[in-house]
């Protein structure tokens, strides 16, 4: 009989330029890290630091005028949407913007119906949405700015037959 490999992915979004430290720490026991945009600073990609890689993509607020003039390369070259293969499926994530202030999950279901597993940020609402599939997630605000009741993300657990998510929410004081 085979291994099952197992991978955790770090899932986070709307840090603002800002990422609370216990939320860097969830990240470094990761496999992956999936950042679903407003990152306001390559700062904040260079505290990511899983195990393997980091998927960043842009959300409404990344592009040069709002970024430090140095880091123009690093912003203009985040994409709109990205995706992560796993094993048992595939993650397709966006910011959500595009939908105005609240994603419709069916219609980002139909938009990535190839995947397990939908990531979107901009609304800072933590959702876990497993009503149909593909799943749909908002990790909430890793950040300071507006995380409803406090910095959060998701961790998943993914192996080729099982996939698991927590949610992991810290208290609002953020700590640099």
């Amino acid at each position: 009989m085979g291994v099952s490999t197992a991978v955790k992915v770090g899932i986070l979004s709307d840090t603002h330029g800002f990422l609370d430290s216990r939320i860097a720490d969830i990240i470094r026991d990761c496999d992956y890290a999936i950042h679903a945009g407003d990152i306001m600073g390559a700062q904040v990609l260079e505290q990511l630091q899983p195990r393997n890689t980091v998927v960043a993509i842009a959300g409404n607020n990344d592009f040069p005028a709002l970024w430090d003039r140095s880091e123009a390369a690093v912003v203009s070259a985040l994409p709109k949407t990205a995706q992560l293969e796993l094993p048992g499926g595939i993650i397709k994530v966006e910011h959500g913007h595009r939908f105005g202030a609240y994603p419709d999950h069916e219609q980002l279901r139909w938009d990535h119906a190839e995947a397990r597993l939908i990531v979107y940020g901009h609304t800072h609402k933590r959702i876990i949405d497993r009503d149909a599939e593909p799943w749909v997630v908002n990790p909430g605000a890793a950040g300071r700015e507006r995380t409803k009741g406090g910095p959060s993300c998701l961790v998943l657990d993914a192996s080729e037959t099982e996939w698991t998510i927590e949610t992991v929410l810290f208290a609002d004081s953020a700590v640099a």
